[in-house]
């Protein structure tokens, strides 16, 4: 019986990562009915009169990468808005809001977000400054990461922010030196804002859910973890129903875990909560069998939680070490009810403090529950006390990895390392360690925070150097004792990412797998490291159906 779908070599012979734990190569694959049915020279065997071939002539094919830790929905919605993501300095975020807000007079508010930290003194832009773009409506920008939000003076009049307001107990509202609103929100601030905005409509949400996917599988994304669902994602809404109708209406062409939101305003009498929406979301490829416990903030802002307090910058400790977001008791009753229940276990984890605690929390799982192969894993993992190191492996925890952070650039440069001082900043990003220790690494870009390109973030983890797409100045390698392999963090960003994603028919090339597969412009392999960011894929495939082709 012949195949539906064969990849083969050229002139330069077949090439094909099989993300397998021998880092073996082929020559060719066959696909019939969305599934892989050979792999090598038998491959070819296959071939009848109705079966597409694709040369690959000397490019790689390898298995469809997996984002472990993603927004699409958000950055699909951050496209369709006032999108600053691909602009860096204050002069052009102005002209785009300007232009922006008088293209779309008839919104009630003005919308939008993915601006740097360091572009802006203090990484905190103001108020009058937005104002000059824009002030006969409010306005509200979040930046890359989310945890903060850019507003102008009318918003914070709407929300009554003044200077008697006190910050929440998740949160801060930077002041001028009056002790006035300057028009930056952090983490829990932004909710004083975040209430006000109206709702978009599901239809909307479903286009963005369109556009974040169609975005997604043109860097050869097969499947990914939605870092946040089931909860009041900011002025997005739930994304849960959102991916529930898209499955249901089998508009999702790729696999998705949902990450339901553990809110840290709530108990544990929430855990009844996330279990129905647990059974209501399921549909198609669609599964919400994850729980997000956002644990910290981050470092830029010091809300990461730290064991010792922040520098002032100049070396000397404040009396702030950041927040952890979940008591710490509470984090460990919960992780362990949560695991009991066979949920996946998704923490965000930015200072040592809250990776600790992260851990502390999987520990005590173990403890009362035995080993129960939940795939749990902590997403970014910036700072690593030494002695947390080997409790990734001992503990069963994958270290997720946002590669494309591990280097230097002005928001580390200036927002960071002065204020973590020497020692810590030699704890970042330790995926080296963490290799060297025997953890399980996982991979995912956080996007619409960073980039969502596999192949930028690999090339920061082999070079510890920016991508050259990401280049934002000329920075020796940061840590470069940390970095790894090409082949393991390929691994990483396929088998490693399928492996938190409970989806084990995918990730690796081999027979009896599902087709999911993606094609590069090269094989990475052969050409220098500091190459390895150019290479771009030419095609993406979901159960041997093409899903994306590039022009």
């Amino acid at each position: 019986m012949h195949a539906d779908l064969v990849f083969t070599g050229g002139a330069f012979g077949g090439r094909v990562f099989l993300s397998d734990a021998s880092r073996a190569r082929a020559d060719a694959v066959a696909v019939r009915d969305g599934r892989i049915v050979a792999v090598g020279t038998d491959a070819a065997e296959l071939i009848g009169t109705g079966t597409e071939v694709v040369d690959l002539d000397g490019r790689l094919l390898i298995p469809g990468f997996q984002d472990a830790h993603v927004h699409p929905l958000w950055g699909g919605l951050d496209m369709l808005r006032c999108d600053l993501a691909d602009i860096g300095t204050q002069d052009e975020y102005l002209d785009r809001i300007r232009r922006y807000a008088g293209a779309h007079p008839d919104d009630e508010w003005v919308l939008g977000g993915g601006w740097q930290m360091s572009a802006f003194p203090g990484g905190t832009p103001t108020a009058a400054a937005l104002d000059s773009a824009v002030a006969d409506r409010p306005a509200f920008l979040p930046n890359r990461d989310g945890h903060g939000a850019w507003v102008n003076t009318r918003a914070l009049e709407l929300a009554g922010i003044t200077r008697d307001t006190p910050d929440p107990a998740d949160g801060r509202i930077e002041r001028d030196t009056d002790g006035n609103p300057s028009g930056t929100l952090h983490e829990g601030a932004m909710g004083l804002v975040n209430r006000l905005l109206p709702p978009e409509p599901h239809e909307r949400l479903r286009e963005a859910l369109a556009v974040g996917q169609r975005h997604l599988h043109s860097f050869g994304i097969t499947a990914w973890q939605d870092a946040i669902v089931g909860t009041q994602y900011g002025d997005a809404g739930d994304p849960l129903p959102v991916y529930v109708a898209a499955a249901q209406a089998d508009e999702l062409s790729a696999r998705v875990v949902g990450s339901l939101w553990w809110d840290r305003n709530r108990g544990l009498e929430q855990i009844d909560d996330l279990v129905a929406m647990r059974e209501a979301g399921r549909a198609g490829r669609f599964a919400a069998t994850s729980i997000k416990i956002m644990q910290d903030g981050v470092a830029e802002n010091f809300t990461a939680s730290m064991l010792e307090p922040y520098c002032d910058g100049h070396g000397h400790r404040t009396d702030n070490s950041g927040i952890s977001f979940v008591e710490p008791e509470l984090l460990k009753e919960a992780a362990a009810r949560l695991d009991a229940l066979g949920f996946t276990l998704h923490f965000h984890a930015i200072g040592d403090r809250a990776v600790r605690e992260c851990l502390d929390a999987v520990e005590e799982a173990l403890r009362r529950n035995g080993p129960r192969g939940n795939p749990h894993h902590i997403s970014h993992i910036q700072v690593v006390h030494p002695d947390d190191v080997p409790r990734f492996r001992r503990l069963g925890v994958t270290a997720n990895m946002q590669m494309l952070w591990a280097t230097l650039e002005p928001q580390m440069v200036e927002l960071t390392l002065p204020f973590l001082g020497d020692e810590r900043s030699s704890w970042q990003y330790p995926f080296g360690d963490l290799l060297r220790a025997g953890a399980a690494l996982a991979a995912g870009s956080d996007w619409s925070v960073s980039t969502p390109d596999p192949m930028a973030a690999i090339h920061t983890a082999v070079n510890r150097r920016s991508a050259p797409s990401e280049w934002e100045g000329d920075y020796p390698a940061f840590l470069p004792e940390q970095a790894i392999d090409l082949g393991t963090a390929l691994q990483a960003y396929t088998a490693g990412s399928a492996r938190v994603n409970s989806l084990p028919e995918t990730g690796s090339i081999r027979v009896g797998m599902l087709a999911d597969l993606a094609l590069l412009d090269r094989d990475p392999f052969d050409g220098p490291a500091d190459e390895i960011g150019n290479t771009r894929v030419l095609g993406t495939w979901v159960e041997g159906e093409r899903v994306y082709t590039a022009e």
